[in-house]
């Protein structure tokens, strides 16, 4: 089974490589928008629907992550008694 460590570190390579492939598709897509056949259109067309769609997950696995980070920093400052804004702030970075 993993640890936590392991699947936030898996996580974090999935989020990466799904902003590459974004990056990627948004760059296919601008360096063909000269072409203009059926064809091209057609799979642009497809290109762009599986673009969205990545990056309608790309920010819902983002809002995730966010979540889980607070939540972690929350507990860490609840359990340490971190009761000023100064100590909150220092174990968020810690």
């Amino acid at each position: 089974m993993d640890n936590p460590e392991e699947n936030q570190q898996t996580q974090e390579r999935l989020i990466g490589d799904l902003r590459l492939v974004i990056e990627n598709a948004e760059e296919l897509l601008k360096n063909t928008d000269q072409y203009t056949s059926v064809l091209y259109r057609s799979a642009r067309a497809k290109l762009a629907l599986a673009l969205n769609a990545a990056t309608e997950e790309l920010a819902r696995f983002e809002d995730e992550q966010l979540g889980r980070m607070i939540e972690a920093t929350r507990t860490a400052n609840a359990e340490n008694a971190d009761l000023s804004g100064e100590a909150r702030i220092m174990r968020a970075f810690h």
